[in-house]
């Protein structure tokens, strides 16, 4: 299966309760069927709605919202749907009768959420960037305190996105959080915007009341989660922005492209055209950049434009071919096939015989299992390391059910995997209590291992040996269940399905 989603993302729908918007709705519904079609076979598709859902609070409106929402997921068209609150959807402090609690009410995070994909590897970060919003302009009440009041509170929020998740990201996570694809979405544009002149309201400038005001915090903050592409709504334009800032985490780099880090922004206009505005949603497809079935990923961004006096849908950037805009990931996305097969195993509830032999296929006939394969050297460490942990959350479950002789088997390569990777730390020169470190985190990046065990690997003739024979022990047990992998010989010429 390829490491693929698809983003839908609509935004600022202001909603308001009378039913006069329902066939703007109807007409977004339309283009997005449409657009999705090529979509179907993806497994992880998602309508994100980048905030004011509502023109304001009331019953009415929060329920056609809710109706609206309905109908999108009676389409079919998406696997999820989610959503972030705008400065129109919540309270107003001087108007708080007949208006509901957006947050309640709509299930809409008050802070930040992450929601975790497995099949593409997605973290889905929802950021509510009310408290930096321009809210309390409805007072008509903005002194120079209430101003560095806000000013503080977006200061904060660009802090609270480092904090609240951490760059190791979340323990549940089913692979090591550097390898997932961060897609962080909030509603007001957390960086200056190019797009339209600058206003003066009340004494103070506008703008810098509307994006956040700690633009440098929050790229650092964005970078140390390995952000890749930033959504947001808000400012009823299109805009997409790159920005590459030093990556402290490229320690070896010497001016290359891997030393940079980038992320991309892209805002998505009002939907049904409010205000006046031309109307807009994007499709954010993210996967193989080519049908090569190279390792290379990357996001292709089709954005949508209605003009605000009507007509149909059309592609925004038709000057580019088929009108999408291909932007690279910067980073390998080719992930482990032991992850896919930990993820698979993790939804299974019971596995039989056939199952386990597929799986140990898929498993151990990667390079590093072979003579001409990978060295004893990080690589192989880590690909023991990865492969143990999937193979012991596949004895644990084919244990239940099993034959004893095919069990014993399973619980065998799970000792020989151990004894592989006591092997390959040996030869980098890992001790005893830095191994036992090691085993007990839930996941190991490849590229943390590489700078963990920086030094030459202790190679030798004996080493090789010891390698080579616990390989053929393994592949022993695997004859046990009908397969002949010819572990420690020659890898087959073949990619395994």
């Amino acid at each position: 299966m390829d490491r693929s989603f698809v983003i839908a993302q609509i935004s600022d729908l202001h909603l308001d309760g009378s039913g006069r918007l329902l066939a703007t709705i109807e007409a977004l519904g339309a283009a997005l069927r449409e657009r999705m079609a090529d979509f179907a076979d993806v497994p992880d598709r998602i309508l994100l709605i980048t905030g004011d859902l509502v023109d304001d609070p009331t019953p009415r409106a929060l329920d056609e919202a809710l109706a609206v929402i309905a109908s999108f997921r009676q389409t079919g068209l998406f696997t999820d749907i989610q959503a972030v609150a705008g400065n129109h959807d919540v309270k107003r402090a001087s108007q708080r009768a007949g208006r509901h609690d957006v947050y309640d009410y709509l299930h809409l995070p008050r802070t930040s959420k992450s929601v975790y994909y497995r099949q593409a590897g997605l973290d889905l970060v929802l950021l509510d960037s009310n408290r930096a919003s321009l809210t309390a302009l409805a007072s008509g009440k903005i002194d120079q305190g209430s101003y560095g009041a806000m000013v503080a509170d977006s200061a904060r929020l660009s802090v609270e996105l480092a904090g609240s998740l951490g760059s190791a990201g979340r323990a549940d996570y089913s692979e090591p959080a550097e390898n997932l694809v961060r897609v962080l979405a909030l509603h007001h544009h957390p960086l200056p915007q190019a797009t339209g002149e600058g206003k003066r309201f009340l004494g103070a400038p506008d703008e810098p009341l509307m994006y956040l005001a700690a633009p440098a915090t929050f790229l650092e903050a964005a970078t140390s989660l390995n952000i890749d592409l930033v959504l947001h709504g808000h400012r009823h334009v299109e805009g997409l922005t790159r920005y590459s800032i030093p990556d402290p985490r490229a320690t070896r780099s010497k001016g290359s492209e891997a030393f940079w880090r980038t992320i991309y922004v892209l805002s998505c206009p009002s939907s049904t055209g409010q205000s006046g505005d031309d109307a807009g949603f994007n499709i954010i497809h993210f996967g193989p950049m080519s049908d090569a079935g190279n390792s290379e990923y990357g996001f292709a961004i089709a954005r949508h434009s209605r003009p605000r006096n009507g007509g149909g849908f059309r592609l925004l950037d038709s000057n580019l071919p088929d009108g999408i805009i291909r932007l690279p990931a910067g980073r390998d996305y080719s992930r482990d096939p032991a992850v896919q097969s930990a993820i698979e195993i993790a939804s299974i509830a019971t596995l039989s015989r056939d199952q386990v032999a597929a799986l140990a296929r898929r498993l151990l006939m990667r390079r590093a299992f072979y003579a001409d394969g990978e060295p004893a050297s990080a690589n192989a460490l880590h690909t023991y390391l990865v492969t143990s942990r999937a193979w012991a959350d596949l004895d644990c479950k084919f244990s239940r059910s099993a034959a004893r002789h095919d069990a014993d088997a399973v619980a065998a390569a799970a000792a020989l995997l151990r004894r592989l990777i006591e092997q390959s730390a040996g030869v980098l020169g890992i001790d005893q209590l830095q191994l036992d470190e090691l085993l007990a985190r839930r996941l190991v990046s490849r590229e943390d291992l590489r700078r963990e065990c920086p030094g030459i690997p202790h190679t030798g003739t004996d080493v090789e040996a010891q390698v080579l024979q616990l390989l053929r022990d393994l592949n022993e047990q695997m004859k046990m269940l009908g397969l002949d992998l010819g572990l420690g010989g020659e890898a087959p010429p073949q990619t395994p399905p």
